[in-house]
Formats: structure tokens, C-alpha cells, sequence
């Protein structure tokens, strides 16, 4: 059956675009006039044009966005509203063009029959598996507004981790963009004038002091072959990307993180958070423990902690434990694999999945604030290093010429 692209005008006055497979053009017509929308336009669907698929393509929404639609969508299914009343008031209220459309073809979706984890899974960019397969089980036990307000603690959560993530490395990175543009400018700019002056102030059988030398030699070669740095880091990036794009690879690479010191400890601790949040956040939403392994798998974030849960599903459908296999892997710490082991024996592995969650969240807290207070002293101390190196490369000759005048 074709597809067919539609845009209509709801009750609330708001444009409604997205597709639906039907037999005819007709039976999409008469499928909105049931649902009381107002058709503006009904197409069969065409193929994408380039330019239509690259903006489709840079389109997608902020993370605290959902989690604001997430609580809301909590509260107002608890009130006793219905979903699609629901989604109606979460559209008027969204601002990014993007995330209404896609709110509306929910709405349209739901309306024509869907369950709404069968609409969500429409729309992989917004909503991931975790959310789509949270929102089945709670159709099924009909405790939609419990596991909306689960699954927004748990978006809150992931977006406080990167919300510290990204404060702590703000100051960092403004320290070194400045201290890049300082050693451009002196390099670029500044030693060609120096070198100049010292042309004419000194004759042609004074030697410069090494570190001029150096200092001036180093500039000339940095101005000619300024695009070598440039070109490096366009061919790091463009093969660790190629070798990323292959599962060996990927494997490698993300093996590498986690050998690199401290900053390989904290990547490990931040993966082993988002698994226990989530895994713990799946079990409590009543997700079985083979689907909801698999699904933490895909949002992991390390291959290597990727493959330890995947050997954890294989052991558990074969009818062992799963803290043995993640145990054997050697990738999650000894007190993880002991919580859920206990967790295991007592019947409760989800609560203890969320307190290993909030102890390794606060690991990473520490050990980001542990971070950030030895970066920046260290980059002080460089960037003063080099200040100090070009101070007294420019300014020992000038001494030099003085002191020979001084003495003729």
C-alpha cells in the first residue's frame, strides 16, 4: 500500500503534518474526518530530496526538553486526562518546531488505533528503546503515570551528570582556546616585528642567545606550515571515526578509553552509572531481565561494557545469575557485581541497581570536582611557562645590546 503525507488542522486550531499507509487517498481523507481534523492537504508520499533529508537530519531536541515533556506528561495522566488530550496541551506548550510536529503525528497516531509506545517508536530520535519499551509495560499494568514519572527521574538524572560534565570543563577549555589565540598571536604577529628589531640592532656578527634562536627559528616554521597541525587533526579524527565505524574497532577504541589513566577511570564509572540507573529503572517498570539487558546494552555507551551485558543475557537465558558473568568480565568493579549478587539472593536487584547508581554517581561527582581543581592550576602553570619562555627570548637580547652599548 502507498504512503500517503498529510497536513491537517486540529480542534485547536494547530497544523498536524506526518504520513499514513492507506489503501487510497480516500481512506485517509475519511480517516481525519473522523478524527474532526480539517484537511488542508493530502499527497501521495515522494522521496526525500537531499537538501530535505540533511535538514531532517540536524533536527532533534534538547534533552531537558524531554525530561520537561516527561514530568509534564506524569502529571497530567495522573490528573486523569487522556493521552491524547495530553499530548494536545504538551504541544500548544513546545516551542521547538520538531518536537511539536512529531507531538502531533503521536497525537494522530494514537487517534488512528496505536498504542502510544507503538507511536513513540515511530520517532527513534526522540524517544530510545528505554523509554518506548518503559511505556509498553506501563500500558500493560496500566501504570502509565508511575513509569512517566521513572523515566523523567531517570532523564533528570542523566541530564545532571552531563550538566557537571560540561561546567567542570567550560573552564578548562575557555584556559586553552585563550592560551591557543595568545600562542598564535605572539607566533603570527608578534615575533616577525621582534625579529625585525633585532635585525637592526645588532650587527651581523652578533649571535643571538639559544633561546631567541629557537624561539624565532620556531616562529618562521610554525608561519610556513601553519596547516600541517591542522591537517593532523583532520586525519586523527577522520581514521578514528573509519576505525569507530567497524565493531573491532569500536572495541579497541573504547577499550583504549578505559586503559587511559584517570580519565579512562571516570568514563568506566559514568558507563557503569547509566547501567545501573537504567537497568534498575527497567526491572522496577516490570521490563523482563532478558529485555531490559538488552536494551541497557545499546545504551551503554562502551562496547566493552556492552559485550560483559551481553554475555550477562546469554548466561541469564541460559539460567544462571547475572552477577557471575559480569563478575568473570572484569569490567565492573568488585562492589557492583557484590550489590547485584545480593540484590539476586534477597529479590531486590532493581533497588540495589539504584543505590550502585547513586553511589557511582557521586563517584564521578568527586572525581570530576578532583579534576577540574588539578587541570586548572596545571594550565596556569603552563600557560605562565610560556609567557615566561617568550619574556625572556625576546628580552635577554634586547639586555644583550644595551649592556654592549652601555660598555662602548
Amino acid at each position: 500500500m502507498p504512503t500517503f503525507r498529510y497536513e491537517v488542522i486540529d480542534a485547536s486550531g494547530n497544523t498536524v503534518r506526518g504520513s499514513m499507509v492507506a489503501d487510497s487517498r480516500e481512506a485517509v481523507l475519511e480517516r481525519m474526518r473522523e478524527l474532526q481534523y480539517r484537511v488542508v492537504d493530502i499527497s501521495v508520499g515522494r522521496e526525500r530530496s537531499f537538501l530535505a533529508d540533511l535538514n531532517n537530519r540536524f533536527q532533534s531536541i534538547k534533552l531537558r526538553e524531554l525530561v520537561v515533556f516527561t514530568r509534564q506528561f506524569s502529571t497530567m495522566i495522573d490528573a486523569g486526562l487522556t493521552v491524547v488530550k495530553c499530548l494536545d496541551i504538551l504541544s500548544s506548550q513546545t516551542k521547538n518546531p520538531f518536537f511539536k510536529e512529531s507531538i502531533n503525528a503521536l497525537k494522530v497516531d494514537i487517534s488512528s488505533g496505536l498504542s502510544l509506545a507503538d507511536a513513540m517508536a515511530k520517532h527513534p530520535r526522540i524517544f530510545n528503546d528505554l523509554y518506548v519499551n518503559m511505556i509498553r509495560a506501563a500500558e500493560l499494568g496500566g501504570i502509565l503515570d508511575i513509569i512517566l514519572s521513572r523515566i523523567a527521574g531517570y532523564l533528570e538524572n542523566e541530564q545532571e551528570i552531563k550538566t557537571k560534565i560540561k561546567s567542570a570543563m567550560m573552564y578548562p577549555c575557555v584556559v586553552l582556546a585563550f592560551a591557543v589565540l595568545m600562542a598564535g598571536a605572539i607566533v603570527f604577529f608578534v615575533l616577525p616585528k621582534f625579529k625585525t628589531i633585532f635585525a637592526g640592532l645588532v650587527g651581523p656578527d652578533y649571535q643571538l642567545p639559544v633561546l631567541t634562536r629557537y624561539l624565532l627559528d620556531s616562529g618562521a616554521i610554525a608561519r610556513q606550515y601553519w596547516y600541517v597541525p591542522i591537517l593532523l587533526i583532520i586525519g586523527i579524527v577522520t581514521t578514528w571515526k573509519l576505525i569507530a565505524r567497524t565493531e573491532s574497532g569500536r572495541y579497541k577504541l573504547d577499550m583504549l578509553k578505559l586503559k587511559i589513566p584517570v580519565m579512562g577511570e571516570l568514563l568506566l564509572k559514568i558507563s557503569v552509572a547509566r547501567v545501573a540507573r537504567t537497568l534498575g529503572t527497567l526491572l522496577s517498570s516490570g521490563i523482563p531481565v532478558l529485555r531490559a539487558l538488552e536494551i541497557v546494552k545499546t545504551t551503554a555507551g562502551n562496547a566493552v561494557v556492552a559485550e560483559a551485558l551481553d554475555q550477562a543475557r546469554q548466561a541469564v537465558h541460559q539460567g544462571q545469575r547475572m552477577s557471575e558473568p559480569l563478575a568473570e568480565s572484569g569490567i565492573f568493579p568488585l562492589m557492583t557485581t557484590q550489590m547485584i549478587q545480593v540484590g539476586e539472593e534477597t529479590g531486590r536487584v532493581d533497588e540495589m541497581l539504584n543505590k550502585v547508581a547513586g553511589f557511582y554517581e557521586e563517584e564521578v561527582d568527586a572525581l570530576i570536582r578532583g579534576l577540574t581543581a588539578l587541570i586548572e592550576p596545571l594550565m596556569i602553570i603552563g600557560l605562565g611557562g610560556f609567557v615566561g619562555f617568550v619574556a625572556v627570548a625576546v628580552l635577554k637580547p634586547i639586555y644583550g645590546v644595551l649592556e654592549a652599548m652601555s660598555a662602548e
